[in-house]
């Protein structure tokens, strides 16, 4: 007769659901804090996750959004790449339980989870109006993303709360790298007129200002007010610390697991949008 430890597990538990997850995991420097909240969160609720890593390239998400699909996943998690919404526009027509993470699109005919951008981005300008900065330029994302064209009405929603008048020339696409937005921080220092401060519309575009400012022996703070959106470790250990918004990461990859099972419990229910708000971190580089 053969004796099992009562430590051994005799079975695993049952899997409920199999969830596929699609995204570029190198896209945002946060990307690791979302896969490990959507995986626990899963894990919670008896799932198994497929990750598939996008490279943040449209035809990659194609191609692996399919290979999710072969593999029979019952749901997919889908942070969309950059560009148009193929993918996304498959996915709803198919009928595929889908949730949009992250990065959330104008349309209502599929779930998604993301931060609010617009009123977030306005605090932000309003928050250098009142240490009396009137010149205040945006170093805007990727044009085809939708969160940076509504950080840009966000930028545009303050400058109006506050009565100042848009300038075109105070603003400057980062294109969401950080060499892209240190190209444009070094074209608005050179524009006229030049800004005494900078919204900074992505984290990863944080570190191309503070390269530029650095090379150019502008101290900000005190030279330069700097504001961005994003909770980098990094941003809170420089000095002086950055000001940011910080999204509720966590908190997105918990709530996209929770609308993804609600969504295979029940296929007919209406669409759902939901925007998280970020948390504000004050540091010394808005020189208050």
């Amino acid at each position: 007769m053969t004796a099992l430890s009562p430590e051994l597990r005799l079975w695993d538990p049952p899997v409920t659901h199999r969830i596929g997850v699609a995204m570029g995991t190198h896209a945002n420097p946060y990307s690791g804090e979302l896969l490990r909240s959507i995986r626990a969160a899963a894990a919670q609720a008896g799932c198994d996750v497929t990750l598939a890593d996008t490279d943040d390239t449209v035809s990659e998400e194609a191609a692996l959004v399919r290979a999710l699909r072969a593999d029979l996943v019952d749901g997919v998690l889908l942070v969309p790449s950059t560009g148009d919404e193929a993918v996304i526009n498959g996915l709803v027509r198919m009928g595929v339980p889908t949730v949009l993470v992250d990065r959330v699109a104008a349309r209502n005919d599929v779930d998604q989870v993301g931060t609010e951008n617009v009123h977030a981005v306005a605090s932000l300008v309003k928050h250098l109006v009142e240490a009396r900065h009137r010149k205040i330029g945006l170093i805007s994302g990727d044009d085809g993303l939708g969160i940076s064209r509504e950080r840009v009405r966000g930028y545009r929603l303050g400058l109006e709360q506050a009565g100042l008048r848009f300038n075109r020339e105070l603003v400057e696409s980062g294109l969401s790298t950080s060499g892209g937005a240190a190209r444009a921080t070094a074209k608005l220092l050179d524009g006229w007129p030049s800004p005494t401060a900078l919204v900074v519309a992505d984290e990863s575009m944080l570190v191309g200002v503070q390269y530029e400012a650095h090379r150019r022996g502008i101290r900000i703070g005190s030279e330069l007010a700097v504001v961005g959106y994003g909770d980098m470790e990094w941003a809170r250990r420089v000095s002086p610390a950055v000001t940011t918004l910080a999204q509720p990461v966590a908190d997105i990859g918990r709530r996209a697991v929770q609308m993804l099972l609600s969504r295979i419990a029940d296929p007919d229910r209406p669409p759902e949008s939901v925007s998280l708000t970020p948390r504000f971190l004050h540091g010394a580089s808005c020189g208050c």
